[in-house]
């Protein structure tokens, strides 16, 4: 306490005056009034003393707690229900760490997850590499068949299209997760929406021979961004088509409400299992009845699309029957 430079300077002004207030008293008044005043400056100094000792421990306390905090240890609890100025203290300094705990507990799943997306397109990209190095050494080959050269060279760009739709969708995801995306805020009209998402699988289910249909009434909108929603509806669609069978069918039906735009896109295709319903949104998730070339990460962007704009999404399946995936962007988010 006494090596704090603003209680040496403090106790120094008080023993000068005390010391003058002594000489003064002798001078002017009797030894025993000159006692009286000794006594009572005694008196005083102890209470100085100790309430500052206190008041100084206290201050070491929250030092040597703070020294634990920085050591790693961010269990402690030191708030109080007393007043004054040290009780607020020990309470911000306690939310404080328990602010750097929550964060810190964030970083580390942030991390993990960091860890586990750079394991996992690791694996996905390697599979095609491999694909890609073998098929490369057969087409150096010059006595290999031109039937042959064909297949490979054919083999060679699905791989090259697979691998740069995977890179280019996880750096859409990472921007996502980021932030980074500024998604518009415009009047979307759904059936244009719907039209301008199907025409790209419209080759795939004319070769599987699916019927499809859209149904809803002219004129309803919701409030997002157009080209974004496009992408999200699109991977649904694709995984409609991958997992009904030929002959299959795939419908869209579209509504408004003064709550909400919502869209249905149903197929009548394998379904999904129960036990993976909870996590088909999930990144390289693939459930039982995903095929050897799915990669486990479109719904995931439609997930993450759907949920930027303040909407929501669901899905309904049954094995054998189809599954039914139910989207909802609200009027006003509350």
């Amino acid at each position: 306490m006494l090596r704090n430079r603003e209680v040496k300077i403090l106790t120094t002004v008080l023993a000068l005056i005390s010391t003058v207030a002594i000489m003064y008293a002798i001078i002017a008044y009797s030894i025993s009034v000159t006692i009286f005043l000794l006594i009572v400056i005694i008196i005083i100094f102890g209470c100085f003393y100790q309430f500052t000792r206190f008041r100084y421990k206290e201050i070491e306390k929250l030092s040597s707690y703070l020294q634990q905090i920085s050591n790693g240890d961010k269990s402690l609890d030191i708030r109080d229900n007393v007043e004054g100025e040290l009780s607020v203290l020990k309470n911000n300094i306690y939310k404080v760490t328990l602010m750097l705990s929550e964060n810190s507990a964030l970083l580390r799943q942030e991390k993990l997850k960091l860890t586990d997306a750079i394991s996992d397109i690791s694996h996905q990209l390697k599979t095609p590499l491999t694909s890609m190095v073998v098929m490369t050494d057969l087409l150096s080959d010059p006595h290999l068949k031109e039937g042959k050269r064909r297949e490979f060279t054919n083999n060679l760009s699905i791989q090259l299209e697979r691998m740069e739709w995977l890179v280019s969708s996880l750096l859409k995801l990472s921007k996502m997760d980021a932030g980074t995306i500024l998604f518009k805020k415009e009047q979307v009209d759904v059936k244009k929406l719907l039209y301008k998402a199907v025409e790209p699988v419209l080759i795939p289910m004319d070769i599987k021979g699916q019927a499809f249909g859209i149904i809803g009434d002219e004129g309803v909108t919701y409030i997002g961004d157009f080209k974004w929603t496009v992408e999200a509806i699109i991977n649904i669609l694709k995984n409609c088509v991958e997992h009904t069978h030929e002959g299959g069918e795939i419908h869209i039906r579209f509504s408004e409400n003064v709550l909400f735009t919502e869209i249905v896109i149903q197929d009548n295709g394998k379904g999904i299992a129960k036990k993976d319903v909870p996590y088909i949104f999930k990144r390289f998730y693939k459930g039982e009845n995903a095929s050897e070339d799915s990669i486990g990460i479109g719904l995931a962007m439609a997930y993450s699309i759907i949920k930027s704009q303040h909407g929501d999404i669901e899905v309904r399946s049954k094995v054998g029957e189809g599954t039914t995936f139910h989207i909802k962007f609200y009027k006003q988010v509350v």
